[in-house]
């Protein structure tokens, strides 16, 4: 395992989780993501990446929500978990993220090759 999937394993084990509203997908939009997260997403063309920018979604937003949201990217799992990153339905976990690992994460970001989902 690259040292860079190590430290996103760390990211999401210290990302706390929430409920979201049931069919909500607002925060579902053209996001960008680590080239390591991307590889372990179902491939999609061009042409669905095209579609999904058009009407700033996400590619792999299906009928049901997100097809992928166990392997869903780090930027995801933030929202609703930081101040920065607001559900639009106010949800949020019992605890926000860590101020420490946020800006851990934010590091992360900087340093890692990142392309849009």
């Amino acid at each position: 395992m690259t040292q860079t999937m190590q430290k996103i394993r760390f990211f999401r084990t210290h990302i706390p989780a929430f409920e979201c509203v049931p069919g909500c997908h607002d925060c579902c939009g053209p996001v960008k993501a680590s080239s390591e997260e991307i590889a372990r997403l179902p491939y999609k063309s061009d042409a669905e990446h095209d579609i999904a920018l058009a009407d700033l979604s996400c590619p792999h937003l299906g009928d049901n929500g997100c097809q992928v949201y166990e392997d869903r990217p780090l930027i995801c799992r933030l929202f609703g978990t930081t101040p920065r990153l607001v559900c639009p339905n106010g949800r949020r976990p019992e605890a926000m993220i860590d101020t420490r690992i946020e800006a851990k994460i934010d590091q992360f970001f900087r340093e890692v090759r990142h392309v849009l989902v």
